[in-house]
């Protein structure tokens, strides 16, 4: 007897529909094909238990099992359960009272039957809502997961007699999970990040965290050790608005697919934090493998990517990431595939002066010489300096400043100003559907968007000519004056703003490019 079961299988960050074919015939023999990897192959022989331990015999005659499209690599154990549930149903030991053509079925199998959490819950329930299927049947672990897509039944279960009795009586079972609209983000088990108002002084600093979070710009910080470069990145997190339910969704979906999301918590509406270290290979940056796995970029998402110490990083590893800063995606070719990732993320670097970290100091003397300096700041290439909107010098803090009484700018006002920047910059960038903050505003409609007065145009010349800055550095710097002109509520780009975007271009400047003695 044949019977055709829906399962699913990850590519990348999706999930495509796969028709499991199992056809109990006359003749011996087990065989599975389709492209199957080891763990797929070794499933006849975690069913065979399964079934065993649940009342049911594993049938004896001949077993072909074809995994659908058969060119296309699967991998993964989350095929026991569909397996189990055609083979119960092609040895007539099942009569389901729902078509079994309707549902999309995935689970691990232990050898007793019990039903073991998989990957790609939610890509898994997007694709099915879009192939029509009517139900989701899915171990209990992972309803909560698939449940935040609205529009088909999702069904959890923790044991293979379970999924059986529900398909012979159709029985609603209902599950105790909470609806998308109220779950909230979890709550972060490690130690908490800093806030704005936690770091003395640094008021620079803090607007150009502030500039970064409104427009979604990317940002390096040079300065000594101990400046506080490291706790000024991590603060960044408490001025970013959270996410919408349309980033949540694909950030949930991007840790779902990586097996990074704690199947206890529910939809993921905090942005990321990432802060790989320094050893980092550029496959774990981002992402690839025999397998294509999401990268570190690509887990920053809608969030912010952190790479403290910058030139310590592998040359390779950080020139990586010159394309996906500019499309907000990364490309990850291989002979069989090719797979897209979004990776649209905000960069905060961090990095000393020089080798022994006192170049700029106010105080302590550098140990370095000129040819050290020029090679260690040479370890950023020109063209990922390019890509990076603002550039601030980090200064040390004197004692008057550390041990003043003076209250600091709070987060929850900072957060309302950028909110509302961003409301801003979505109101007009919605008509184009191409982004929705400053930072990822096209030529056409940086043309549109980003008028200057004579007076801003003037001044800009001056620091092109004087600077000699890029093509790439001019739309930058009118992007961030966009940003600096929403947050004062302009609707005009003027002098005043274009002068402050240049100041967070200290890295073009000359005094960094010559190294004076």
């Amino acid at each position: 007897m044949l019977v055709k079961i829906k399962g699913s299988a990850l590519l990348g960050i999706q999930a495509i529909l796969i028709t499991i074919e199992i056809n109990v015939s006359m003749g011996q023999g087990y065989s599975i094909v389709g492209l199957p990897d080891s763990s797929i192959k070794e499933s006849l022989d975690r069913t065979e238990s399964a079934l065993k331990a649940n009342g049911f015999r594993m049938p004896r005659t001949k077993i072909l099992i074809n995994l659908s499209p058969a060119d296309l690599k699967k991998t993964g154990a989350a095929f026991d359960l569909p397996i189990a549930i055609g083979l119960i149903a092609a040895s007539e030991q099942l009569t389901s009272h729902i078509p079994l053509h309707q549902l999309l079925i995935m689970g691990e199998l232990g050898l007793d039957g019990l039903l073991y959490p998989i990957q790609g819950a939610l890509a898994m329930a997007l694709q099915a809502k879009l192939e029509g299927l009517t139900a989701l049947i899915l171990p209990i672990e992972n309803v909560k997961e698939a449940s935040i897509i609205e529009g088909i039944s999702i069904y959890g279960f923790s044991q293979l007699k379970e999924v059986v009795q529900f398909l012979k009586t159709g029985e609603i079972i209902k599950n105790d999970f909470t609806s998308a609209k109220e779950m909230t983000s979890p709550k972060n088990i490690e130690q908490p990040l800093p806030k704005l108002e936690d770091i003395k002084g640094q008021a620079h600093c803090k607007r150009a965290l502030e500039i970064a979070s409104a427009g979604a710009h990317n940002l390096i910080m040079i300065g000594p050790p101990g400046a506080g470069k490291t706790m000024l990145a991590k603060s960044i997190v408490s001025i970013l608005p959270p996410l919408n339910i349309k980033e949540a969704i694909e950030t949930t979906q991007i840790y779902s697919v990586s097996n990074k999301v704690n199947i206890t918590q529910q939809l993921c509406y905090e942005r990321p934090f990432r802060q790989p270290h320094h050893t980092i290979s550029d496959i774990a940056m981002i992402g690839g493998g025999s397998y294509p796995q999401p990268g570190e970029i690509s887990l920053a998402h809608n969030g912010v990517l952190f790479l403290d110490e910058l030139p310590e990083f592998n040359r390779n590893v950080i020139e990586v990431l010159r394309q996906p800063m500019e499309e907000g995606r990364v490309h990850i070719a291989r002979a069989k595939m090719n797979l897209v990732f979004p990776a649209s993320f905000i960069l905060i670097a961090s990095m000393n002066p020089c080798p022994c970290g006192y170049y700029t100091h106010p105080l302590k003397d550098c140990t370095c010489s000129v040819p050290v300096i020029q090679k260690y700041i040479h370890k950023i290439s020109g063209p990922l300096l390019d890509r990076i909107d603002l550039h601030i010098e980090v200064a040390p803090l004197s004692y008057q400043t550390l041990t003043a009484n003076q209250s600091e700018p709070n987060s929850l006002d900072i957060l309302e100003k950028v909110r509302k920047a961003r409301n801003c910059q979505a109101q007009r960038l919605m008509e184009d559907g191409l982004g929705l903050t400053n930072a990822q505003m096209n030529p056409s409609q940086l043309k549109k968007y980003c008028g200057i007065d004579k007076a801003g145009a003037n001044l800009l010349q001056q620091a092109m000519e004087k600077f000699q800055l890029s093509v790439r550095s001019h739309d930058r710097i009118l992007k961030v004056s966009r940003t600096i002109a929403d947050l004062a509520n302009c609707d005009q780009i003027n002098a005043a703003h274009i002068s402050e975007a240049i100041q967070y271009r200290c890295l073009d400047r000359s005094s960094w490019g010559s190294l004076k003695e």
